[in-house]
């Protein structure tokens, strides 16, 4: 049997939704979407897609490195924005991370986020051995 271990979401929602930032079983890791939301459900950087691209890819940094893995076990990105016109903000902080590891990526526009004032969100997965 696979061992599981989570990263708690540490939002308000997460226990109301039944979710995890991210989930590990076997040499696979799973990133729930994630927003530039603080603990307490603060957006930060609102309305601003570069600088909401830098934080969430900071917190997810965060939550892999507790499963000990790093960017560079990246092999997916999906990003989603509330107006594709932010492709290249958001393209630009994505590209300060992953320029060098090249994982396959989608970026797709969606209708809104859970936020107003938030523009994007991005999930990924990952592979360790």
């Amino acid at each position: 049997m696979l061992k599981i271990e989570r990263v708690n979401g540490n939002r308000p929602w997460a226990p109301i939704v039944g979710y995890s930032r991210a989930v590990k079983m076997g040499n696979l890791i799973e990133v729930a979407g994630t927003s530039s939301t603080t603990r307490d459900g603060k957006v930060m950087f609102p309305n601003d897609a570069y600088g909401q691209t830098q934080y969430i890819l900071e917190e997810i940094r965060k939550a892999v490195k507790e499963l000990g893995a790093s960017f560079e076990n990246v092999i997916r990105t999906r990003v989603y924005l509330t107006n594709i016109d932010d492709w290249a903000e958001v393209g630009k902080a994505h590209g300060e991370c992953f320029a060098n590891i090249l994982p396959a990526s989608s970026f797709v526009e969606i209708s809104r986020l859970m936020l107003p004032e938030l523009c994007v969100e991005v999930e990924m997965t990952l592979y360790v051995e």
